[in-house]
């Protein structure tokens, strides 16, 4: 057993209305501690010392750095005669936004490395006027995702406005003509209840080279201080829609305003949805209709139709029902006079799986479907804002990189628009989908990557998971995956309940009082692939992130003799205390507040931190945590590796990995692999794999 850095163990203990809550290592909380500094720095030269037995770093490395060699290519957006654009190039440690002029010149509109060679600038998102003269783009630092909102003229490339800063998270929703554009913006932080910095979001009206200081609230005072807001406004400049949501809630209000009849800077609000459990958006097409997507009575979706002035639900009229097995993502329209008639193309996931239907945009009839390149996972449909015969979507799976296609309706032919730059020789895999029985009976699907649809012994096996927030686990290509299978493991995707795969019933199955079900899931998918001789307990290696780091804290506190090895990134792990860092108390909605009994009781039932038994043969495991990260605070996986590395009783290691200047999203190509490749280096070490 390794000799742990010393971590003195406090008697500290919080009480709950009556429950005594322990809490010995609530020091590691504060990085700024001298006792956290030299904690932390003991344990950097303990993981020194332990990656010296790990003989496949620069293997992983170089693997995954030419499997990722292609580059990448993102999917259209349109304007008039431009096209906007994200692409890598196999060098390049991001991806640069491109456009594409009207005369088909194109150039690079933004390229975070030419920003900043150091690599610590990200581009986080971005959003064209609606005439595609101009580009709303917000860029953070270092990993803390704190974006900066500025306006590009996209014809000289010069910035115009801005800098904006308290936009995390911001959509831009334009004005015609470019002059203005709401968005969402905090609150100054000064003033303002301490802890509450994230919080208190407002809607605000800003024109361009004005003071934002200036700049007109349009919505969000009174609501619940952990809101987050959605804004957009019609092509035609008619109609403004704002969403809010308490937090990450599964379901949202939402408002209406004609812009014809209120002026932009007091527009009159009219309900759509408020109160309401159900999760619902509008699109207003360009026949004047609002679309409607909706969970609402239908927890896989549907789409309805109304006249914008008439909203509210008892109005709308059914397009394309709630398909029983399948879960409706997305929608577009496809129009224009060289077709017989307006279509509505409808993205669904099957199973994870997706497929494209086509309807008739007056009836909703269903009139043929897509043919898709594979079976795999296609990205949001695009159409031309102006209209036309035309569509647009990403598609990958297990072993394609994300490739662009289009749709003739005209023609019915699906044609390759646009690739990645380079190409990579990928690994022979066979992909598969299997299903499993819970604890509970319930059938819960997983994919598998492998050498062969049937085990020829049994493999060091990879198997990840996330279930929850209603985010699903689909078919993508990954280079972390292809690089353990051709090295001789087993990858395996569990479709987890508390994510999307099944729709929303499938999400709050796994959500609040139900979490359980998530780490059962979990659980049955290792003895599934122990059962079925993919692998052994030894050669089982188990890895997630952010919530899927809570799911793995819990399957190895739950069940350590089930898992070999752990790889825990970016974790929740001390779920009484989670709600006191950076956004978990937007949180509270789908895991419970600690502050009320009855969820208290569900938090500590599974909290990873409070369910670390003294004397416990752990399994070998990594905690991989980001000083910057504002979302999942490190003090998580500090707190946690405090704690097993007091109480194992076993030889095999625990350890933690703090990245500097990073934080929960995007990062630099290369720091990603350095990632990917120590992380892949320590199962193999513990699950005995040897390269070919």
């Amino acid at each position: 057993m390794p000799t742990y850095p010393d971590a003195p163990r406090l008697d500290l203990v919080d009480d709950y209305d009556g429950v005594l809550v322990p809490d010995p290592y609530r020091w590691l909380e504060d990085p700024a501690d001298e006792r956290t500094v030299s904690w932390a720095a003991e344990q950097a030269a303990l993981l020194e010392a332990e990656r010296a037995s790990w003989t496949t770093v620069d293997h992983f490395r170089d693997r995954i750095t030419t499997l990722v060699s292609a580059g990448s290519i993102g999917a259209p957006t349109f304007r008039r005669d431009r096209r906007f654009f994200m692409r890598r190039t196999g060098d390049q440690q991001f991806a640069v936004l491109c456009t594409v002029d009207p005369d088909g010149t194109e150039r690079v509109l933004l390229d975070p490395i030419a920003l900043d060679p150091s690599g610590l600038t990200t581009l986080d998102t971005w959003q064209p006027s609606k005439e595609g003269d101009l580009l709303a783009y917000q860029l953070s630092q270092g990993g803390t995702e704190e974006s900066v909102l500025r306006v590009m003229d996209v014809a000289t490339g010069e910035t115009v406005d801005g800098p904006i800063d308290r936009a995390r998270y911001s959509p831009v929703a334009w004005i015609p003509g470019g002059a203005a554009y709401y968005y969402v913006r905090r609150l100054d932080p000064a003033g303002l209840p301490e802890g509450e910095e994230q919080f208190h979001r407002r809607v605000f009206l800003h024109r361009l080279g004005t003071d934002p200081a200036e700049d007109v609230e349009i919505f969000g005072a009174g609501r619940p201080v952990t809101s987050y807001f959605g804004v957009s406004v019609s092509m035609d400049g008619r109609w403004l829609l704002v969403s809010s949501s308490e937090g990450t809630e599964p379901r949202n209000d939402l408002w209406i305003a004609d812009l014809e009849a209120s002026s932009h800077e007091a527009p009159a609000l009219v309900d759509v949805q408020v109160d309401v459990d159900a999760n619902t958006s509008m699109h207003i097409g360009r026949d004047g209709r609002a679309y409607v997507h909706t969970d609402l009575d239908a927890p896989r979706g549907r789409v309805l139709v109304t006249d914008p002035t008439t909203p509210t639900a008892e109005h709308w009229v059914e397009l394309v029902p709630e398909d029983a097995e399948a879960v409706l993502e997305d929608f577009a329209i496809l129009d224009g006079d060289e077709l017989e008639r307006p279509v509505l193309a409808v993205a669904w996931t099957r199973h994870t799986v997706g497929e494209v239907t086509l309807h008739d945009l007056g009836t909703g009839e269903r009139t043929g479907e897509v043919p898709l390149p594979g079976v795999g996972t296609l990205g949001g449909l695009v159409e031309r804002p102006d209209g036309g015969p035309m569509l647009w979507f990403v598609y990958t799976d297990f072993t394609t990189q994300i490739h662009v296609y289009s749709y003739d309706g005209r023609t019915g032919e699906v044609a390759l628009f646009s690739s990645p730059p380079g190409s990579v020789d990928v690994p022979d895999v066979v992909s598969q989908q299997v299903t499993y029985t819970s604890a509970d009976g319930t059938l819960v699907r997983m994919f598998l990557l492998s050498h062969a649809h049937e085990p020829d012994r049994p493999r060091p096996t990879f198997l990840y998971g996330y279930g929850g927030f209603g985010i699903p686990m689909t078919p993508g290509f990954s280079a972390t995956a292809l690089a353990w299978v051709e090295a001789g493991g087993v990858y395996a995707v569990a479709c987890i309940r508390g994510g999307g795969e099944e729709g929303e019933d499938w999400h709050r199955a796994g959500m609040l009082g139900t979490k359980q079900n998530v780490f059962d899931d979990f659980h049955a998918a290792a003895e599934w692939l122990e059962r079925e001789g993919w692998t052994t307990r030894d050669q089982l290696a188990i890895h997630g992130g952010s919530n899927g780091g809570l799911l793995v804290g819990a399957a190895l506190t739950q069940r350590p003799e089930l898992y070999g090895t752990v790889v825990c990134t970016a974790p929740l792990l001390d779920m009484v205390r989670y709600v006191h860092s950076q956004l978990g108390r937007t949180w509270t909605v789908e895991y419970g507040d600690p502050q009320v009994p009855e969820e208290l009781a569900w938090l500590l039932a599974y909290s990873p931190y409070h369910h670390v038994v003294e004397g416990t043969d752990y399994p070998a495991t990594l905690f991989m945590v980001f000083d910057n990260d504002t979302r999942t605070d490190p003090m998580h996986g500090r707190k946690m590796c405090a704690a097993m590395q007091h109480a194992t009783s076993g030889t095999r290691p625990v350890l933690i990995r703090s990245g500097a200047e990073v934080g929960h999203g995007a990062r630099s190509l290369n720091r990603a692999i350095d990632e990917q490749a120590d992380m892949l280096a320590f199962i193999a070490r513990w699950t005995g794999l040897e390269l070919p």
